[in-house]
C-alpha cells in the first residue's frame, strides 16, 4: 500500500509541474510501439539529418525496395529537423502508410510539430501519450467495474442507473463517456477524462452515489489508459490481484 501511494504522489507531482498548455496524442497506439519508436529517437540524435540530405529521404520513403525499419529510421531523423519541409513531407507519406508504419508515421508527425512549435515559441513543448489516446488536454481511459456480488450479473435498473450517473459524473468533470457495455457481471466503459482533474475522486463519489440504491456495485475498479481489456484479461487482473493480496 506505501508503495502505491508513493507512486500515486510521483504521478500527481508530474501532473502538477505540467504547463499550462500541453499536447496529447489524440491517436491510440500501442504501447511497445510508442516506446520502441522514443527508443530509437534517443539512440538516433547523434545522427540527425540536415536538409541538404531531405530529398533523397523522401525518396526512400515511397521506394519498394527500401526495408521498413529502414523507412523508420527515416521518419525519426525527418522528425527531428526544425523546419515545416521536413513536416510536410511526413505528413505526406502519414496520408497514404501502409498499416504496418501508419503508427510509426504518427508519432513522427507528432514529434515533428512538437521540434518546429518548440523554435517557433522559444520554449520547450510537453507532450503526453498513452496506448489509449486522447482529445486535446483530456486523456482516454478504460475502466471495468464489478458488480458488488462476484457472480450476480447487473439488472436493468441498475444498468440504467451506472450509465446515467457515469455520464453526470463525468460532465460534471469536463469529461466525456464514449462507450460504456455490461457483460456478465462486468461493466467496461472508455471515456476522456481531463488529466489534471482528480480521477480517483469521482469515482468514489460515483460509486457511493449508486450504492446508495443497494450497495450492488464494488468498490475494486480496474482504469488503466494503456490498452482496453477484454472479459478474460479483467478476470485474469482479478485473480493476479487476489493472489498478491493472500500472499502479503
Amino acid at each position: 500500500m506505501k508503495e502505491e501511494e508513493d507512486h500515486l504522489k510521483h504521478i500527481q507531482g508530474a501532473i502538477d509541474g505540467l504547463p499550462e498548455d500541453f499536447n496529447v496524442l489524440e491517436e491510440q497506439i500501442d504501447i511497445e510501439l510508442q516506446i520502441a519508436y522514443f527508443d530509437m529517437a534517443r539512440k538516433m540524435r547523434a545522427e540527425e539529418m540536415d536538409q541538404s540530405h531531405m530529398a533523397r529521404a523522401t525518396a526512400d520513403l515511397y521506394n519498394a525496395a527500401v526495408d521498413l525499419e529502414e523507412k523508420k529510421r527515416l521518419l525519426v531523423q525527418l522528425a527531428a529537423i526544425d523546419d515545416v519541409e521536413a513536416f510536410r513531407v511526413i505528413e505526406a507519406f502519414h496520408k497514404q502508410a501502409d498499416d504496418e508504419i501508419k503508427s510509426w508515421s504518427v508519432l513522427a508527425l507528432q514529434e515533428s510539430r512538437m521540434v518546429i512549435q518548440s523554435s517557433l515559441l522559444g520554449e520547450q513543448q510537453v507532450f503526453i501519450s498513452t496506448g489509449l489516446g486522447g482529445k486535446g488536454q483530456n486523456i482516454r481511459y478504460f475502466v471495468a467495474m464489478m458488480h458488488a456480488d462476484t457472480h450476480t450479473a447487473f439488472n436493468d435498473t441498475q444498468r440504467k442507473l451506472v450509465e446515467s450517473e457515469f455520464r453526470f459524473f463525468l460532465s460534471e468533470s469536463e469529461g466525456e463517456l464514449e462507450e460504456i457495455a455490461f457483460d456478465q457481471q462486468f461493466v467496461t466503459a472508455v471515456f476522456l477524462f481531463p488529466l489534471r482533474q482528480n480521477l480517483h475522486a469521482i469515482f468514489k463519489s460515483f460509486i457511493d452515489e449508486c450504492n446508495q440504491f443497494g450497495n450492488f456495485l464494488s468498490e475494486d475498479v480496474i482504469i488503466t489508459n494503456v490498452k482496453k481489456l477484454n472479459i478474460e484479461e479483467i478476470k485474469a487482473f482479478i485473480n493476479n490481484t487476489k493472489d498478491g493480496r493472500e500472499e502479503d
